[in-house]
């Protein structure tokens, strides 16, 4: 009689089903939580390409703005940027045959969060030369 019934519960294959969906389902929300972080952190990098680009934009005006104009620029067109994550802009003046520049590099960390684990801030530089008119 054990014989039988053991035959038979090796022959069924119900609940199979769940028992693989409850093994992948942590390695599934795992992945699309890593996509959503990754995501995050490109919107992040656009966020900063985008300050730059203001600020450089910024540095081109004239008559020649101040760097503490240039910079509020920069914090202002962040879109999607936590201040508090937000490195205080450099400005690096120089001349070049004559020209006069500004480099500008400011630098942001985002906060990535997997669900199990927190990974450690990644500073993200960017830096942009301006001529100055």
């Amino acid at each position: 009689m054990s014989l039988n019934l053991t035959c038979r519960l090796r022959k069924d294959r119900r609940g199979a089903t769940a028992a693989e969906f409850a093994l992948t389902v942590p390695l599934l929300i795992l992945i699309l939580t890593a996509f959503v972080q990754v995501g995050m952190y490109l919107h992040a990098n656009a966020g900063l390409h985008n300050a730059l680009g203001e600020g450089a934009r910024v540095a081109t005006l004239w008559p020649r703005r101040s760097q503490a104009e240039m910079a509020e620029s920069i914090r202002a067109s962040g879109f999607g940027l936590n201040p508090e994550r937000f490195g205080d802009p450099a400005f690096t003046f120089g001349s070049v045959g004559g020209q006069d520049f500004v480099d500008i590099r400011v630098t942001y960390t985002p906060r990535l969060n997997f669900l199990f684990f927190e990974v450690p801030g990644i500073t993200l530089e960017r830096e942009r030369r301006a001529y100055l008119p």
